[in-house]
């Protein structure tokens, strides 16, 4: 929301654009690094997903997963 000063607060947006500079680093290290074929890497790629939403504990979410937030 714009106050009367002018002044805007670009802090989500910092941490939206800084994400996604991450994401893009590490798709193209990804796809620069792998020698399998297209279908090894989709099973990793789900596999991780797995991992990362109903196995790996998240700092943010108090050490529960994102799976585990969302059935409460």
């Amino acid at each position: 929301r714009l106050g009367l000063s002018g002044r805007r607060d670009y802090t989500d947006r910092n941490l939206i654009e800084k994400w996604f500079q991450t994401l893009k680093m590490r798709i193209d290290r990804f796809h620069s690094s792998w020698v399998g074929s297209r279908s090894s890497a989709r099973r990793w790629c789900l596999q991780f997903v797995h991992y990362y939403n109903r196995q790996r504990p998240h700092q943010a979410l108090d050490q529960r997963t994102p799976a585990e937030v969302l059935a409460n």
